[in-house]
């Protein structure tokens, strides 16, 4: 998969100024997958372990184990995807944010609408160089929106710029 600034690979910040779609970068994937696998290896297992009660189909201390180590897979699988189909953009109007391939979701935030801006860090995200922007915005319906795995430098640069065009709009009222 391509964007328009050609092949994934991971870009510095300066290179965000183009106003095109970026791709998160590769090294997110691996904690992505992480969180997927262990989101799904605990309903998975406890899903075919209650099934083997139930249908007599086998020992659910046999498949019980059986089901966390495939839904593991399954949500490894699913949570690698997920992000190396989540981009982002920014441009002088906010910011956008795409995701998925079939189902493609992609969420505008107008400058406008920005009420607060937070950078979260967790324990693994700072080993890799990673943070996760949170975008508080006016209204009840979705009025956050997080971009987890954004490149440590790239996430402070979002909530940098975005912060200035805020206070900026705000000076003009």
């Amino acid at each position: 998969m391509e964007n328009a600034t050609g092949p994934l690979a991971e870009t510095p910040v300066a290179a965000h100024e183009n106003h095109e779609w970026h791709h998160l970068p590769a090294r997110g994937a691996r904690l992505a997958a992480l969180g997927e696998a262990v989101g799904m290896a605990i309903p998975a297992a406890f899903a075919l372990g209650m099934l083997a009660a139930v249908t007599n189909l086998g020992s659910p201390w046999v498949l019980a184990p059986v089901g966390a180590v495939g839904g593991a897979l399954f949500g490894a699988w699913l949570g690698y995807k997920r992000h190396r189909r989540t981009l982002w953009r920014l441009d002088e109007d906010g910011f956008a944010v795409q995701r998925g391939r079939w189902w493609r979701i992609e969420s505008r935030i107008p400058i406008s609408r920005v009420q607060h801006l937070d950078l979260k860090r967790g324990p693994l995200e700072r080993a890799m160089g990673l943070a996760t922007l949170v975008i508080h915005t006016a209204g009840t319906r979705m009025a956050t929106v997080s971009v987890n795995g954004l490149d440590d430098a790239d996430a402070e640069h979002l909530r940098d710029r975005l912060a200035r065009q805020l206070d900026s709009d705000d000076d003009a009222l």
